[in-house]
């Protein structure tokens, strides 16, 4: 039993960790300190989210009991859906912005966040799209503009091209067309975390955020810092035990994307959803060339930078040709090629908002 002194205690010993870890982190990085400017501190956008009226929800359609942020009803509805392995708050850095001219419905959709499902809820995209359909159709009621990122990207296209009445106008935002698919998904660097995710499944992991650490070191050293993995862990054990039950923001990690994605790892993220996309499972019955062409609404292309690792693995969510063949399907297609990183709106948010303000409000 935890008597008052036990949690003072706790408290103490998880902050001098934290601390400590956070000093470890800063001197692999080069730094003792986080970012002096706001764009990486999440304390400030969480207060800008919530000075523009945005209120944390949940609904329960169907078999799904899903969590999102709504925003004032200051304009058409905007449906967003977050990348992969992250959830609502990478989306934080526009909310503000976006708010202004529409009624934003930023959802964690399933497998991500705090929207939660039966352990054994199917993860593929019809199964998903139906059931985003569904939220659409009964919290959101459509149609909506609709624009999603990376596997949100997916999604997107999966209810523009299934169910037309629901979406006003698209944005894909560097979704994997075709390179996730099999067999090009073997040749991505995606492929590489999905195969994490697999081994989470197939071990029963209860924690994976720290098991994907540890399996992902590569990263870990390229992006934060070299040896930066055990460091990492015992800074996020730290902040839990300060911050129970909330996913870990780690201010000293500077590169916004990373951190998110760490955060979005670390909160209800389900590894069956990865999973799904390294043994082709999350494809069944979901041809990305047929759902192009099914599209009728006005739809934009965003494709981001991407480069070759090793010469023949793609680092990023298409190639050239992949966006190429992807605007061919569409028949009422804009292409528009970002210089942004994968992630856009953290990468680019003011880009980000212009450009979809620009085409969702256009005559």
């Amino acid at each position: 039993m935890n008597t008052p002194h036990t949690i003072s205690r706790r408290h103490a010993l998880a902050a001098g960790a934290g601390v400590l870890g956070a000093g470890l982190l800063g001197s692999l990085l080069g730094s003792g300190t986080a970012r002096a400017d706001t764009s990486g501190d999440d304390n400030y956008w969480h207060l800008r989210v919530d000075l523009a009226g945005y209120r944390a929800k949940t609904a329960r359609v169907g078999d799904v009991n899903f969590s999102y942020r709504e925003g004032p009803a200051n304009g058409p509805a905007l449906l967003l859906l977050h990348a992969q392995q992250m959830d609502w708050f990478s989306y934080s850095r526009v909310l503000p912005a976006l708010a202004s001219s529409f009624h934003v419905f930023d959802v964690d959709y399933q497998g991500h966040g705090t929207t939660t499902t039966s352990p054994t809820y199917p993860m593929n995209a019809n199964r998903i799209g139906a059931d985003l359909a569904a939220f659409t159709e009964s919290v959101v009621r459509g149609p909506a503009y609709v624009t999603g990122n990376s596997s949100g990207g997916l999604l997107t296209a999966w209810l523009a091209a299934n169910r037309p009445d629901l979406v006003r106008a698209a944005i894909l935002e560097d979704p994997p067309l075709f390179a996730s698919e099999y067999p090009r998904i073997m040749k991505t660097i995606a492929y590489r975390d999905f195969a994490s995710s697999a081994k989470a499944v197939a071990q029963g992991v209860d924690d994976f955020l720290l098991f994907w650490i540890a399996d992902n070191e590569e990263f870990i050293n390229e992006n934060i810092g070299e040896g930066a993995g055990a460091v990492l862990t015992a800074a996020i054990k730290a902040k839990r035990l300060l911050r129970p039950g909330q996913p870990v923001e780690m201010a000293i990690v500077p590169d916004d994307t990373v951190r998110l994605f760490l955060r979005g790892m670390d909160h209800q993220y389900d590894p069956r959803f990865g999973a799904a996309f390294f043994d082709g499972s999350w494809n069944t019955g979901f041809d990305h060339a047929t759902t192009l062409a099914r599209i009728s609404a006005p739809t934009m292309l965003m494709h981001a930078n991407f480069s070759w690792v090793d010469g023949d693995i793609l680092y990023g969510a298409m190639d050239q040709d992949d966006a190429d063949l992807a605007m061919s399907y569409l028949t009422h297609g804009t292409y528009n090629r970002v210089d942004a990183s994968h992630v856009t709106h953290l990468d680019k948010p003011e880009e980000f908002v212009s450009t979809v303000t620009g085409f969702f409000t256009q005559p």
